[in-house]
This record gives structure tokens, C-alpha cells and sequence, in this order.
């Protein structure tokens, strides 16, 4: 249901550190690209208003509608491909009212709520609900990796797969399905995209073609190892200022940040990212239920994943996926997203500490 409009839900150890992390966003962006900061300062007032929004209303609305709202996601991820634009090789976003919005990601936090539904309405462990998780997740996967967007189709993977383990299905399972999927890996490769390919051979071999498929990864390492301690300073960056470092306000934003700000300015992002998550698995320590508490481990992983992949990329331990930093990279869709996950994490963490205050009085 929808509850009246309360301020008083704001979870402030959960809300200070995003807008922390957004303002540090805006700040570079200011510096290196404004036309992407006029845009992101934008979504942040949008992202406030939709943190305010789903505040109040009731997330175990979503798990009553828990069918209806999965179908609608596939439609949603499948009409892409009729009406969605192509941007970089991909079919990705869709234009509303002048505003381009990806699915892909605006979906997620809906996608972890009907899918920690899924799971407490089935008691047993066993393998039959084992593969029946694996079905309702199989389908938005493929969607997504037919756009193409390997990056958010491992996020949706990966996440669903550490929902499951936290449920409780046997290790085994989950043996069985690396098993399966490493066998065939051979020929799902096969089935990537060109500069699929190219991003894990340059990957496995960083200075193989450094003018070519690698150029992204040298440039990030070269942004973050010339920053020194403290960095160059904003907008002194000469890997983002002048354009050698791609995609420096999307994905490789963090690179951009550690140029400017140096090893203090990752520190400073780091320890906000540790904190947020650690509030969050506070919140799961303190779950009073299993579907409110598979919620918030989805959301917890959803925010670990982002953040392990795009750091991970930016410092060159992991191949590039095009996989945002939350709350710092630029992109409505992904701030929007983080912001809508954050007000059902607030909501849990209200709901909690109110029940508890009503048990000991």
C-alpha cells in the first residue's frame, strides 16, 4: 500500500553516504565534462524525488504483484529491440519525452524483490525450486545479453545466484552449476561479440593492442597511476581532461577521480562504499523475515557487484565489461536505480527499528 508521505523513513546512515558519493561525482564532472554534469545534477533532484517516492510506498506491495510485475519486466526488456535506439553497437535505451532510459538497470531493484518473493514462498531446498529460480532468471539474462549488455546481464546473474546461496540451497547445486556452465564455455564465447572478444584478449594480454582493444584499459591504468598521492587536481587531468581516457564519466569515472584527486580521493570513495555496505548488512543482521531479508542481501550484492566489477576494470584485475560505479558515474539510469534501491533498504531498515521499538514498549 502506499503510506502517507513521511520524511521520517530517511535512514540517514544509509542516505548520507550516496549523496556523498553523488556529490563527489558532481564535482568531478564540473571539472572535466560539464555538459554530463548539467545532465547528472539533473537525475540527482530526480533521484531524490524517487527515493522520497518508493519511501513510502510499502515494498511488500511489489511481492503481492510479484507475477504480474515479472512479466511486465520481460515485456519491458523485450520491446527494447522493437522501439529502442542503437548507441555504440547496442540496442539499449529507449527515449521518453526527450529522456533516454536504459531498462536494463531501471529494473533491477524490482527484479532482486520479485525474486526474493520467489524464493520464501518455497519452503523446500530442494532441486526442483533450485531450477525453477534458475528458469525466472534465464529469461531476463537473455534478454539483457541480446542487447548486448554482458556487463548487467552478469550483474542480474551473479546477484540472483548469491540470493539463492543466502536462501539456503545445498553447495552442491551450485557446483553442479559452474560445472555446467564452464563446459559449454568454449562455445558461449564463440557467441560474444567481436569487441566482446577483443575487451577478454586485452584482458589476458594488456599490451597486445594498445592503439586497439586495449587502449581503454592502458589509458584507465596510466589515469590512475599518474595521480600520485594526492592527485593533479580537478580538471588538471591530462588522461580525462583531454579526452586520451574513454568513457572517463561513465565507466572509468573512478580513474578520472583518482587522477584528479589521487590515492586520497579512491580512499575517500572506498571508505564511503565500506560504510553504505555495512549498513546494509546491519540491516540484513537485524531482518525480521526471510523475504525481507533476501531483499537486502540482494541489494547489498547488487551494490557490491557494481562496485568490485567497475573498480575492478578501472585498475586492470578484470576485464572491461561497462559495468557503472554507483552513485558516481554518470548515467540517469543507474543513478535513478541506485537511489530507487536505497528507499527499499530505508523502508526495511525504518520498518525494523520501528517493530523493535513497539516490542520493547
Amino acid at each position: 500500500m502506499i503510506r502517507a508521505l513521511s520524511l521520517q523513513r530517511i535512514q540517514i546512515l544509509l542516505f548520507l553516504p550516496a549523496v556523498l558519493l553523488t556529490l563527489i561525482s558532481l564535482v568531478t564532472l564540473y571539472a572535466v565534462d560539464f555538459s554530463s554534469f548539467e545532465h547528472q545534477i539533473i537525475f540527482f533532484v530526480a533521484g531524490i524525488g524517487v527515493y522520497v517516492f518508493f519511501l513510502n510506498i510499502d515494498y511488500r506491495l511489489f511481492g503481492v504483484f510479484a507475477k504480474q510485475i515479472y512479466f511486465f519486466i520481460l515485456f519491458l526488456l523485450a520491446i527494447i529491440f522493437v522501439i529502442g535506439f542503437e548507441a555504440k553497437g547496442a540496442v539499449r535505451w529507449i527515449e521518453i519525452f526527450g529522456v533516454s532510459l536504459q531498462f536494463s538497470e531501471l529494473l533491477k531493484p524490482f527484479f532482486i524483490i520479485i525474486f526474493a518473493h520467489f524464493l520464501t514462498q518455497h519452503e523446500k531446498h530442494d532441486l526442483k525450486t533450485f531450477l525453477k529460480a534458475l528458469l525466472i532468471l534465464f529469461p531476463v539474462f537473455f534478454l539483457v545479453l541480446r542487447q548486448p549488455d554482458l556487463g548487467n546481464a552478469i550483474i542480474y546473474a551473479f546477484v540472483a545466484i548469491c540470493m539463492m546461496f543466502t536462501y539456503g540451497f545445498p553447495l552442491k547445486y551450485f557446483v553442479t552449476l559452474g560445472i555446467c556452465t564452464l563446459l559449454p564455455l568454449p562455445v558461449l564465447f564463440n557467441l560474444l561479440h567481436d569487441y566482446q572478444k577483443l575487451r577478454v584478449y586485452s584482458f589476458l594480454n594488456a599490451t597486445s593492442d594498445p592503439f586497439g582493444s586495449s587502449y581503454n584499459s592502458i589509458q584507465a591504468l596510466i589515469s590512475v597511476g599518474s595521480g600520485g598521492m594526492f592527485g593533479k587536481g580537478l580538471g588538471e587531468g591530462t588522461q580525462s581532461v583531454l579526452r586520451f581516457l574513454p568513457e572517463r564519466h561513465t565507466d572509468f569515472i573512478f580513474a578520472t577521480i583518482v587522477e584528479s584527486l589521487g590515492i586520497f580521493g579512491a580512499a575517500i570513495i572506498m571508505s564511503l562504499f565500506i560504510f553504505l555496505l555495512f549498513q546494509i548488512f546491519k540491516i540484513s543482521l537485524l531482518a525480521k523475515d526471510t523475504f525481507s531479508y533476501i531483499i537486502v542481501i540482494g541489494m547489498f550484492f547488487l551494490i557490491l557487484t557494481h562496485v568490485f566489477f567497475n573498480i575492478g576494470m578501472n585498475v586492470g584485475i578484470l576485464p572491461i565489461v561497462g559495468i557503472t560505479l554507483p552513485y558516481v558515474s554518470a548515467g540517469g539510469s543507474s543513478l535513478i536505480t541506485n537511489f530507487v534501491a536505497l528507499s527499499f533498504l530505508s523502508s526495511i531498515s525504518y520498518d525494523q527499528k520501528r517493530k523493535k521499538l513497539m516490542e520493547i514498549s
